[in-house]
């Protein structure tokens, strides 16, 4: 075995281990380091000097011994030494009770006679602080808030011997952050509240509160968004930070104020037509008023007021879109209701009305907007007449004729009912129609025509129509005249009445026949001694036709259907008075006169002829009147001969005749304008 070792020193630095030192031993390959208390003991093996025992108790007297080993086995212990291990070291419980301070407290040490505590930065700034204590906590003041510091503490016993020491390293809770901002977005009801970071801060913590509402925000950067915040609301906001060391105190609250709520009670009247009152209730927080009102088509005003009404100008029929927004610092307040108000339709403009027969008025008006329906009412005489359509126009049918009306049309929409004070329109019926109550004839033109006035300030017109063209008379009384009507013409007569309001339908009318003309070209031919040819033109209108000749002697009348007529009976040598009367197919008659007609003269009588010498012939008759003048005609195959003597005288002479011959003779009074008549009877002469 080895020689036994000799301790140069034991010591114990720490309070749960005793340190030896020793001389080496030769041979020895390990050592063993007995530490025995009582009857316990503690033994460790170490290789060379020095050696450490552990797992001791703190402030405890050991017995220490080193035994050598080697393969050869221990050697006998070595003289032991007597050492005490150091105080154990406090159990440091620190906190930072504010942000300039850190307190430190801790349970007694056994055989501790006082305790020494140093605090310093850690990192390495400043200077040490350090107190000496009996008492078992102390607080360090006046340090950097949110700063790391490292807290080292040990005990010492009576003799001053210090024990172990414990570190710990605590942070000062953080101050309070400063330069708090908060911006509001009114749009989405939350607010963004920054500030300036603080040192030695973690996290932040953002309280939001109004009332018992607090709403809180949590974060580690130096900005915290508080959603969900509600309009017309006051809200105190503050920052606080924290470290592991515990909380700042709350910044000094900031007040925030949101946007006003959405107005809410909104009413609107129409307190005179074209005039809006639009109001609603007071809002919390809202310093100002905006009234937005857009019109259908398109066109929008607005209204700033401190008040809770605003008064707007309307159009009629136009539907408006109000909405009404509350402002203040923070901003506009949310879109409410946005209500809708439609305005009566207007009064329809452009009013036409056009008779389209004598009771029935059409009317038209240009098309009003807004109105869904149109009520025409004609309010006259003794009733109204009503129209309901939806289009622009009407026809009031069953007027009273002559009657004045006052014609109203309104419009109506389904949203605000009618437009009440639309302006009547005055309008007269046209005159009733006149009724013809008797035709006279004044003349063989001129026509009389009455009629029972039923109208008043109306001019009557009277017409005759017929093939031969118009007749027009007129009159503001009961009757009027017809002039210079064409004769055998058919006419169909009726009367209207015509007024500044319009013109009556045509009476019934009644039929006119004027008598037949009297025939231009009448000619009268004598045939024989006692018959003449009368021939005529046509008379319009006529049908058949009477002549008639009459003289002292006698008369000779012709009825017929043709324009000429034979007549017989007549006088030779007379003077007749020519009449014609021509009668229609309804018996009107005209009587017409015409030039006296004169009968030829009458035929000799008692012709003789008589031979002369050189072969002559002497013709001789009895003259019915000696104021008539004669001719003597001859006609045979060798030539034709003739002779008129002398006025007065009944005989004459013709010579160089031919003889051998057979003639015819012919003596016959001459007329007026020197023929020869025919029909006087014929002599043959050989």
């Amino acid at each position: 075995a080895p020689d036994i070792p000799v301790i140069d020193q034991a010591y114990s630095k720490l309070s749960n281990s005793i340190t030896v030192e020793w001389r080496a031993v030769p041979g020895a390959t390990n050592y063993m380091l007995t530490a025995q208390d009582g009857d316990s003991f503690v033994e460790t093996i170490v290789k060379n000097s020095p050696g450490t025992v552990t797992g001791l108790k703190p402030a405890t007297l050991y017995r220490i011994t080193v035994r050598s080993i080697n393969s050869g086995g221990k050697s006998q212990p070595s003289p032991f030494r007597k050492v005490k291990t150091v105080l154990a070291a406090p159990i440091l419980s620190v906190r930072s009770p504010s942000c300039d301070s850190i307190a430190v407290s801790w349970k007694a040490v056994h055989m501790a006679a006082g305790f020494s505590v140093s605090l310093m930065r850690s990192d390495g700034l400043g200077r040490v602080l350090k107190q000496n204590t009996t008492n078992t906590s102390l607080i360090f003041t006046n340090l950097d808030p949110g700063t790391l510091y490292t807290i080292k503490a040990y005990a010492w016993n009576a003799k001053g011997m210090p024990g172990d020491d414990f570190t710990y390293n605590q942070r000062t809770s953080p101050n309070a952050p400063v330069d708090v901002k908060v911006a509001f977005n009114s749009a989405a009801l939350r607010a963004v509240v920054s500030w300036m970071p603080t040192e030695g801060a973690l996290t932040y913590s953002v309280t939001v509160s109004s009332g018992l509402l607090k709403l809180r925000c949590n974060t580690s950067s130096a900005s915290c968004m508080v959603p969900s915040l509600q309009c017309s609301s006051e809200y105190d906001v503050s920052v606080t930070a924290h470290n592991d060391a515990g909380s700042s105190e709350p910044t000094d609250a900031v007040s925030l104020k949101t946007i006003p709520c959405a107005p809410v009670n909104i009413s609107i009247e129409e307190d005179e037509p074209g005039h809006l009152l639009i109001s609603w209730s007071s809002v919390s927080l809202g310093h100002y008023y905006v009234v937005f009102v857009k019109s259908d088509d398109g066109l929008e005003v607005h209204c700033n007021t401190s008040h809770t009404q605003c008064h707007f100008q309307s159009n009629c029929g136009f539907t408006y879109f109000i909405s009404v927004f509350a402002y203040n610092k923070a901003g506009q307040s949310p879109l409410g209701d946005v209500l809708n108000y439609t305005t009566a339709p207007c009064c329809p403009s452009d009013f036409r009305a056009v008779f389209v027969s004598g009771d029935t008025v059409r009317v038209t008006w240009a098309p009003v907007r807004g109105a869904d329906l149109y009520e025409t009412r004609a309010a006259g005489g003794s009733g109204v007449v009503l129209c309901r359509d939806t289009a622009p126009a009407c026809s009031l049918s069953a007027l009273r004729c002559s009657t004045p009306y006052n014609i109203t049309v309104y419009s109506f929409s389904e949203a605000r009912g009618s437009s009440a004070s639309c302006a009547p329109h005055y309008v007269a019926t046209a005159p009733c129609s006149p009724e013809i109550k008797n035709i006279s004839k004044e003349g063989l033109s001129v026509i009389s025509v009455h009629w029972q006035p039923n109208n008043e300030e109306a001019m009557y017109i009277v017409t005759a129509r017929g093939e031969a063209g118009l007749w027009h008379c007129t009159s503001t009384s009961n009757s009027c005249t017809l002039m210079d009507l064409p004769c055998g013409s058919a006419f169909s007569v009726s009367a209207i009445a015509r007024s500044p309001a319009g013109q009556s339908l045509p009476s019934y009318s009644i039929p006119l026949e004027t008598a037949p003309c009297c025939p231009n070209d009448l000619r009268l031919t004598q045939v024989t001694q006692s018959v003449t040819n009368i021939s005529w033109s046509v008379g319009r209108g006529a049908q058949t036709y009477v002549t008639t000749l009459e003289s002292p002697k006698g008369q000779a009348k012709c009825h017929t259907l043709q324009t000429y007529c034979l007549l017989g009976c007549i006088t030779c040598g007379t003077n007749y008075t020519v009449s014609l009367r021509a009668i229609s197919e309804t018996g009107l008659t005209s009587s017409c006169t015409y030039q006296g007609y004169s009968s030829s003269a009458c035929c000799p009588s008692g012709v003789k002829l008589y031979r002369l010498s050189n072969n002559g012939i002497r013709v001789f008759w009895r003259a019915s009147d000696k104021t008539i003048n004669y001719s003597a005609d001859l006609h045979g195959s060798k030539g034709n001969f003739s002779c008129t003597p002398s006025s007065g005288l009944s005989h004459c002479d013709i010579t160089k005749i031919p003889c051998g011959d057979v003639y015819t003779v012919l003596v016959a009074p001459l007329t007026n304008k020197g023929a020869k008549l025919t029909f006087c009877p014929k002599k043959i002469y050989s």
